[in-house]
């Protein structure tokens, strides 16, 4: 018995339209992050729990913190990105000039790493990476550049 070759590109056909429509119901369904380099990366980061992106972002300073001494030494301060979200910057001062000129209510332009955390997140690897491993971070800061 032969098989009529309309049904064989009918199912063929069918089967096509399945595998797109499951294709797109999961594209739409997976977090994505967004394209451009943004705080809006930060945003999305924090709502989806992820960490080890790269960002860039500015925000005001609202609290500067002591600096972390234990291991390779930081310098830490708390920016409010966007809508009430906060972060933490973790800037190392080991491999990079610590900011003595750093004040609450000023804006600060960041490039580093994103990692998650509960309480809006931190990001590190302000500074240049010298075993060049790793993508140079940095700080900007009343026009100069720290890294």
């Amino acid at each position: 018995m032969r098989k009529r070759p309309h049904t064989t590109r009918t199912g063929i056909i069918l089967f096509l339209i399945l595998l797109l429509t499951v294709v797109s119901y999961f594209n739409k369904r997976i977090a994505k992050p967004p394209d451009q380099e943004s705080t809006a990366q930060i945003q999305w980061a924090f709502a989806n729990q992820k960490s080890e992106i790269q960002v860039r972002g500015s925000g005001v300073i609202i609290k500067t913190l002591k600096d972390d001494l234990k291991g390779a030494r930081h310098q830490r301060f708390l920016v409010q990105v966007a809508q009430g979200q906060t972060i933490l910057i973790a800037h190392n001062i080991d491999l990079a000039p610590r900011i003595d000129t750093i004040q609450k209510g000023e804006t600060i332009s960041f490039y580093g790493v994103y990692e998650w955390n509960n309480k809006g997140g931190v990001v590190h690897w302000t500074h240049h990476d010298p075993k060049r491993r790793h993508t140079d971070g940095w700080l900007k800061y009343h026009g100069k550049i720290y890294q």
